[in-house]
């Protein structure tokens, strides 16, 4: 059966004065009166309601880790004076954005000519991203944890009122026979916006030095397949690529790789 259609049903057998959910076993609303609630976290919606159902039981949290993310280093906060009080800094950063102008510049006007255009904007296009990528996304390998939401099978069915200053929130809790949703209805009437969202968010685990260098030595490492499929033999090779009819420049070549190393190995 198709979602569309088992929530028309749905919705043809409940009340409409009520809110109405269905949610998969790790919290996921699969069914809502409202589109853009539905596919979400139950505690990104109604974080009182995701509340109670820890307390009571109905849902446990479990602790996941990914030891292959990727977090922001911890950031260094220098003195902004440096920078004014050293001519040759400033003089290298000019310098450098000057190059960078002066690249792109060639890029898009002398260096592949007017009938490569679509060329020299694809590459203008490829460095400004790149560049964009080297002020912005710094990232290192790190290890994270977040919260994942387990439904416990034995709670098929829970109530009850969760207070909310100067109301009172009522609720019930189902599970739908032969499967693993569960049906959850609730007071609209009552704001429960004291409540805080319960969120998934991952956080950067932090080691001491002696568990750092244990998960160090313990990592397994990776390895690379024992077998290289360069190719496929139902692929056509000339429908790839294209760079080799391109000619290149090779002060083009030394121009990007000048701007880039020279400055940074000046300023350190």
């Amino acid at each position: 059966m198709r979602l569309e259609s088992l929530q028309r049903m749905f919705w043809a057998a409940t009340q409409q004065d009520l809110d109405c959910f269905v949610i998969d076993h790790n919290g996921f609303i699969l069914i809502s009166e409202r589109s853009q609630e539905m596919g979400r976290f139950l505690g990104e919606v109604d974080g009182a309601l995701m509340t109670q159902l820890l307390s009571t039981g109905v849902f446990s949290q479990v602790t996941m880790y990914d030891y292959q993310a990727m977090c922001k280093p911890p950031s260094h906060h220098h003195s902004a004076a440096w920078s004014l009080v050293s001519p040759i800094s400033a003089f290298l950063t000019v310098t450098r954005w000057l190059m960078d102008e002066l690249l792109l510049f060639l890029l898009e006007w002398s260096a592949w000519g007017s009938w490569q255009a679509d060329s020299g904007a694809a590459a203008k296009a490829v460095f400004h991203h790149s560049h964009k990528q080297k002020q912005q996304d710094v990232l290192q390998p790190c290890d994270t944890e977040y919260p994942v939401f387990v439904h416990q099978r034995a709670v098929q069915e829970a109530n009850g009122l969760i207070q909310c200053g100067a109301c009172q929130k009522i609720f019930v809790m189902q599970q739908v026979p032969n499967s693993s949703l569960l049906l959850l209805v609730t007071d609209p009437t009552c704001d429960c916006s004291i409540f805080p969202p319960v969120l998934q968010e991952a956080t950067e685990v932090k080691y001491n030095a002696s568990v750092k260098c244990d998960r160090t030595r313990f990592q397994k490492l990776r390895r690379r397949p024992d077998s290289c499929h360069a190719f496929h033999p139902e692929e056509n090779a000339q429908d790839c690529g294209g760079t080799s009819d391109t000619p290149a420049s090779p002060s083009l070549l030394l121009l990007p790789l000048c701007a880039w190393v020279l400055p940074s190995q000046l300023l350190r």
